[in-house]
């Protein structure tokens, strides 16, 4: 599904999701490869996860080493697996020694002390690719993802492209992320607020906790994860008051590992509770997606957005805590057409999935071939 949210702007927001089965590699893959081949200057690149050797991949990556060649400046940032447990989201299968072999500037980014969690491309300053799909074939193909894009509007390319530069020059996640989260009206009309982490974590959570609690006539989210404090605290609220409609779905699966790790800490064990009064009491749907495995198939309900009345949180935010600390950017937008268009994905996407079910009788379920997890 592709949305034009402003067909008559000269500033164009566009929408495109993704669901388990509903689109074919090849479909998604020469999107990108459009996307990269009306490069003319310059492509900035932040994946997390990046594997190209695919027949769909090789059309994209036909298209980077096409743009290098007709003098297109490429850089391409991706995260570098440290020692520790596995955190949610599951980690990379990025092949560092396969991107560094590109003849392109390549930079990997060590996951100090968390991920370098960016799935964005800025291209010629002005054009920005963002949102919650990794570049790999099941993120096209088994994964239900969001993806935003932002064409001519340099103040938007130019935060990402300031984000971009703090995790080239610094190869660490820590103290990036500071680009302040100034808005942006579109000739449209639309705002768009774009943020990132770690260095605005906390506030963006609260910012996206304080939508929720003024929201009066919906509330929908898709997150694989809900673990950030804020945002718990207050949808527990707005459930519990039936202030509005509250809709979501998550992926219970790695729900799952983050309860068994509540269960266990004594410091997060506050927000079981929580968690409990949100799926009980709001109607969330979860994909019991397959525990992951370094061979295994990655069909996670990946997307990640919140719908408070008319505006909207898309990017590669998980909504969690860990989220907070990783390097992560969100767009905020204030657009009913952009918020119509997501919630009606939320929904779509809910009604394929059963019920989420409370923490209780999941806690000491084994764990065998189950991702290792951080709240």
């Amino acid at each position: 599904m592709t949305t034009s949210c402003a067909p008559a702007a000269d500033v164009p927001v566009e929408l495109r999701t993704l669901t388990d089965g509903g689109q074919a590699a090849s479909e998604v893959a020469g999107e990108i490869a459009r996307f990269l081949n009306d490069a003319r200057e310059s492509l900035d690149l932040a994946l997390y996860d990046v594997r190209l050797e695919s027949d769909a991949g090789a059309l994209v990556l036909a298209s980077l080493l096409a743009a290098h060649q007709r003098g297109v400046r490429v850089r391409l940032l991706f995260d570098v697996d440290h020692p520790g447990p596995i955190p949610v989201p599951p980690p990379p299968e990025t092949r560092p020694e396969a991107i560094e072999a590109l003849p392109v500037e390549t930079r990997g980014v060590a996951g100090v002390p968390d991920l370098m969690h960016h799935k964005f491309c800025v291209r010629d300053g002005r054009d920005v690719w963002t949102g919650s799909m990794n570049w790999t074939e099941d993120s096209w193909t088994r994964q239900e993802n969001v993806v935003i894009r932002v064409l001519g509007s340099a103040p938007i390319g130019f935060a990402f492209t300031l984000a971009f530069d703090e995790l080239w020059e610094k190869g660490t996640v820590e103290g990036t992320g500071t680009v302040e989260p100034r808005p942006v009206e579109l000739d449209s009309g639309i705002e768009l607020r774009p943020w990132f982490t770690p260095g605005h974590g906390d506030a963006l959570s609260h910012r996206v906790a304080k939508a929720i609690g003024r929201a009066r006539r919906r509330v929908r989210i898709a997150s694989p994860v809900l673990t950030a404090g804020p945002i718990l605290g207050t949808l527990a609220e707005v459930v519990n008051e039936r202030r509005c409609e509250v809709r979501g779905v998550l992926d219970q699966t790695q729900s799952d590992d983050v309860l068994r790790q509540w269960a266990r800490n004594e410091a997060s064990a506050w927000k079981t509770p929580l968690f409990e009064a949100i799926v009980t009491r709001g109607a969330f749907s979860a994909k019991r997606s397959t525990p992951w495995s370094p061979d295994g198939v990655q069909d996670f309900m990946h997307a990640k957005a919140v719908v408070c009345d008319d505006v909207s949180f898309v990017g590669s935010f998980n909504f969690s805590r860990s989220g907070e600390r990783n390097a992560e950017n969100v767009l905020e937008l204030r657009d009913a057409a952009t918020a119509d268009a997501l919630a009606r994905y939320v929904d779509r996407v809910s009604a394929l999935y059963p019920p989420s079910t409370p923490p209780h009788g999941r806690r000491q379920e084994g764990s065998a071939g189950a991702a290792k997890s951080t709240p």
